[in-house]
């Protein structure tokens, strides 16, 4: 069976290819039109669709519109209701249930040959628990799912089996933890939809002075639903202008309510337990991209497990449409083989893309001991190495890396990507080590979606990578899955004593992350990076100035050549 799933109804359009019950493709729209977030989440925008992505996925599988069993559409317009009466103020909400419902014919337009009696409508909540659930390694697990909004709720606790959904809670709207984040987010000055994870760091910069408060219009309810009304943020702290100033009164608003919606979070989730007494949780939708609050989770509740959808926002759900639809057919999907579901290029081809934009390059024998070299002598270097990850996660297929021992880098690397001076770097840290240097998080830990506490003696060691509460959002690298990256580090260790790198995504502010190689070589073309790697192809930044070798490497080494 061929399923498509779609994602188009508020923000990060996107889709995914399953066949027969594998996941083969899955990518964002942003990663081809470089909008970032493919459109912003307003119902005029409703009607937009993942145009190309939706075409790579099936060109990437060989696939014609027609050769399709089924479209999944990651919403359901009969289970919405008018916004009055859910309590919202969105007045044009009404476009996006009409644009919804017309899906099915702007598909059939957008790949022509689409028989539209093929599309399925899949609720937007259980296409976030199927893209944690199903894309899993657990055929049984609890799910939680929370967010913004769907059709006419903001969450669903429930439990897969076999891949088989019940539903054990929904909170309907207007309450809404997801909201109650974005609403912040707009009040601090950043883009709602768009900066919440700002507002998480931020967080660590304050304290949470007005807890006891929000802990009055904030709380879990007793049927595992809960109340989440949105106040006033101007009684606790004016409206904040993004100057570039921060911390005072608007850090420790951040960190109130980062810390309610974290106990929130934890009462849900060991709600859920005491009705199913699971060992693994799975989670999606936006709010668990929330790393502190998902650690929490981790921590304080009776999970053993806590699995996180790596695209966890509303890109996963195109996914997830399309997984819910497989198994409603009688099959149980496989898991999914990891983030790198998206566009990658051959080793030939990378190196054509170099030589058609006449760029000098090798492509040395021993690649990790280079670029380790590179990072020991404090350069920064631009990775970009087989198929880009789905999801807002760098994973190391689409990273900036630098050396994680001098403290100023952090300021330096935010620098190059032109972001605020309180957003930390994650560290990249090789699995077989991961546990001497970090604990009270989860390990493994590949997709990023955790903070863990950094050990002491470590602290002064990596201390680029370590966040003003002690913390890190670690990713763990295994060498037998991501076999360059992990030789690079384990180079890097073998120079330094460090097996750490930092990682962060491989973008500037405002831009998508890079997906294809004539991204790479615009940013490299542009930012302040002393390499670029392009899977075994390398570039170093001095043999593209004029008073650097321009026909031969560092080594001697003929331009364009293999060593």
């Amino acid at each position: 069976m061929r399923v498509l799933g779609v994602n188009a109804i508020f923000h990060d359009p996107s889709a995914a290819l399953v066949i027969d019950g594998q996941v083969v493709a899955a990518a964002e729209e942003e990663r081809f039109s470089r909008r970032k977030h493919g459109k912003r989440p307003v119902p005029f925008s409703a009607w937009e669709l993942p145009e190309l992505a939706m075409k790579w996925c099936l060109a990437h599988a060989g696939l014609r519109p027609q050769d399709l069993d089924a479209v999944a559409y990651s919403f359901d317009p009969a289970l919405a209701k008018p916004a009055g009466e859910m309590g919202l103020d969105d007045p044009f909400d009404w476009m996006r249930i009409q644009y919804a419902e017309q899906a099915p014919g702007f598909l059939q337009a957008a790949l022509p040959g689409l028989d539209p009696a093929i599309v399925r409508f899949v609720p937007h909540h259980v296409a976030h628990a199927a893209s944690g659930a199903l894309a899993s390694p657990h055929r049984r697990s609890s799910v939680l799912v929370l967010d913004g909004r769907g059709e006419r709720a903001s969450h669903l606790s429930g439990r897969y089996d076999d891949g088989k959904l019940q539903v054990l809670a929904s909170q309907e709207l207007p309450h809404s933890l997801g909201l109650l984040y974005e609403s912040l987010t707009e009040h601090l000055g950043f883009l709602r939809s768009s900066d919440e994870f700002k507002v998480m760091a931020l967080a660590s910069y304050g304290t949470p002075a007005y807890l006891d408060e929000l802990r009055e219009l904030v709380h879990a309810t007793d049927d595992g639903g809960f109340v989440a009304d949105i106040p006033d943020w101007s009684r606790w702290a004016p409206a904040r202008i993004d100057d570039g100033s921060w911390g005072g009164t608007h850090a420790d608003l951040a960190c109130s309510v980062q810390a309610r919606l974290e106990e929130v979070l934890v009462d849900l989730a060991t709600w859920i337990h005491g009705q199913t007494g699971d060992t693994v949780l799975t989670m999606a939708g936006g709010t668990a991209l929330n790393c502190v609050a998902n650690s929490r989770i981790w921590r304080e509740t009776p999970f053993e497990e806590v699995w996180v959808q790596p695209a966890a926002g509303d890109s996963g759900t195109a996914l997830g449409a399309a997984l819910q639809v497989v198994a409603d057919e009688g099959t149980v999907p496989r898991p999914m083989p990891g983030a790198d579901l998206g566009r990658g290029w051959s080793d030939e081809a990378l190196a054509d893309w170099l030589r058609t934009a006449k760029v000098p390059f090798t492509t040395p024998d021993d690649l990790p001991g280079q670029v380790a070299d590179i990072l020991a002598g404090n350069g920064v270097i631009a990775w970009f190495d087989g198929r880009s990850e789905f999801g807002p996660r760098a994973l190391g297929h689409r990273s900036l890396i630098a050396n994680p021992g001098p403290p100023e880098n952090l300021e330096r690397l935010n620098d190059v990507k032109g972001r605020e001076q309180f957003r930390p770097v994650a560290p990249m840290v090789l699995l077989e080590h991961a546990a001497e240097i970090f604990d009270s998080g989860p390990i493994p830990s590949p997709y990023m979606l955790f903070v863990h506490r950094v050990k002491e003696e470590w602290r002064e060691r990596i201390a680029a990578v370590v966040h003003v509460d002690g913390t890190a959002r670690i990713q763990t690298v295994d060498p037998a899955r991501q076999p360059r990256l992990g030789a690079m580090i384990e180079a890097f260790r073998d120079r330094t004593g460090v097996p750490v790198v930092i990682n962060t995504s491989l973008n500037t502010a405002g831009r998508p992350m890079v997906d294809d190689p004539r991204d790479a070589l615009e940013l490299f073309g542009s930012a302040p990076v002393d390499a670029l790697v392009l899977g075994p192809h390398l570039v170093r930044r001095g043999r593209l100035t004029a008073d650097g070798p321009t026909d031969a490497s560092a080594d001697g080494t003929a331009p364009g050549v293999a060593e």
